[in-house]
């Protein structure tokens, strides 16, 4: 049987109304010249009407009766007029007229006592917060945009009331075997007596329908280190990661030897865009033409024989010769790229597209750099936590989208890696 919810028909018809309505409304405030935000605002009386209609509804299911019904005489219970309340509302403040009880008795939901924001109001805040938006910019924002005024306080409190949840979210169990898991380190500065750079380290996996999960986030003490990112293998695997096909990661010493430790059968790939930015750091910009096009055939050749013959071949050019250090990065970092060599196109094709993690370490960057920075490391947690969710929120099309020739590449993968993948 279909319902309303599953026939398309119905959902025509019901995007056909609420267009309409919206047309209506607009031409009205076109009309009355009428802003859209503000006291006397098109969406604040909207808000309001819809509060105040949803609050009689409520009032209604509270007494047993609809206002004005003869049922509810002798009833014992009756409406008592209103009283006005102000609540803070994703389009502002809106005062809206809450209905009494005369026996005191009812507890409205939508608009509960003592409340004075909305949970969408809330969610503005955490949202802005996971912008890298300062207390103080946000509360010159909602000033400027929703004319509203509120304390820093009240954004403290509703930014610390995500603790618990980065905490479950931290320690969540993971799935047992993961096709890719990609890690790195943000860099962002956090005050502990003076101000000091540190090490957030990032965990992101792709999992069997490919789509990327950011594992965790860890802060470390100051400056890289192979062991510290031991321990947070290690976590990762108390937490059920129990095999990794392709660990991809930058060329700090002593992390493949980690890597293998924690999952004796991973395969270690030092990430190919980290190679590539390394050896552009060290040339001048307008050699980059040149050196691009060198680079690649390094790194798209067919065999580990051929690309040692491209790297040969880029050593004796002129860029080669003008930048011996990017030949060195390449040659140090041999051993942990060539594996990379030995995959078939569609796994290649996956590992070195860094677009499955590009988009969420730009994203977490920028809410960092936002900041400056943070008095502590859980703020730094608490903003980049923050970041994390909604890049994972199922309005985030971009950041859940299955990769690009994902079942051409699971394909790839449950054949090189043999048994180590289950594929329902």
């Amino acid at each position: 049987m279909t319902t309303d919810s599953e026939n398309p028909a119905v959902e025509q018809v019901g995007d056909d109304l609420v267009d309409e309505v919206v047309e209506r409304l607009m031409d009205r405030a076109d009309a009355s010249g009428a802003a859209l935000l503000g006291e006397g605002g098109l969406l604040t009386q909207i808000t309001r009407a819809v509060l105040e209609r949803a609050l009689e509804a409520e009032m209604t299911e509270h007494l047993g009766y609809e206002k004005h019904d003869v049922a509810g005489r002798g009833s014992g219970n009756s409406r008592n007029g209103t009283s006005p309340k102000t609540v803070l509302t994703d389009v502002g403040a809106v005062t809206v007229a809450v209905p009494r009880d005369r026996n005191g008795e009812f507890e409205p939901l939508l608009v509960p006592k003592n409340a004075r924001r909305l949970a969408g109001f809330n969610e503005r805040i955490l949202s802005l917060y996971a912008r890298g938006m300062s207390v103080r910019d946000i509360r010159s924002h909602l000033a400027a945009i929703y004319g509203v005024e509120v304390s820093p306080d009240l954004i403290s409190k509703v930014t610390d009331a995500v603790t618990d949840e980065l905490t479950a979210w931290q320690n969540r169990p993971l799935d047992p075997v993961w096709p890719i898991i990609y890690i790195d380190a943000l860099w962002v500065k956090i005050r502990s007596g003076s101000v000091s750079s540190k090490p957030v380290y990032l965990a992101v996996g792709v999992d069997m329908d490919g789509r990327k999960d950011v594992l965790g986030l860890w802060v470390g003490s100051e400056g890289e280190g192979a062991t510290t990112w031991m321990a947070v293998l290690s976590e990762l695997r108390n937490r059920g990661v129990e095999d990794v096909c392709i660990v991809a990661c930058d060329g700090l010493k002593g992390l493949p030897d980690a890597v293998t430790a924690t999952w004796p059968r991973a395969t270690v790939q030092t990430c190919v865009i980290h190679l590539i930015r390394a050896s552009l750091r060290l040339a001048s910009k307008r050699d980059h033409p040149k050196l691009v096009p060198a680079l690649k055939a390094v790194y798209t050749a067919a065999t580990e024989q051929a690309a040692e013959q491209a790297l040969e071949e880029f050593a004796g050019s002129d860029p080669g010769t003008r930048y011996p250090a990017i030949v060195q990065t390449w040659q140090r970092a041999w051993p942990e790229f060539t594996p990379y060599l030995a995959f078939p196109p569609a796994i290649r094709k996956v590992v070195y597209s860094t677009n499955m993690v590009e988009s969420i370490n730009s994203r977490l960057r920028k809410a960092t750099r936002n900041r400056g920075h943070f008095p502590s490391e859980q703020a730094a947690l608490k903003v980049l936590y923050l970041a994390v969710r909604e890049l994972i929120a199922p309005r985030a099309r971009d950041v859940n989208r299955v990769a690009a020739h994902w079942k051409e590449a699971l394909n790839q993968f449950s054949l090189f890696f043999e048994d180590r993948l289950s594929i329902q």
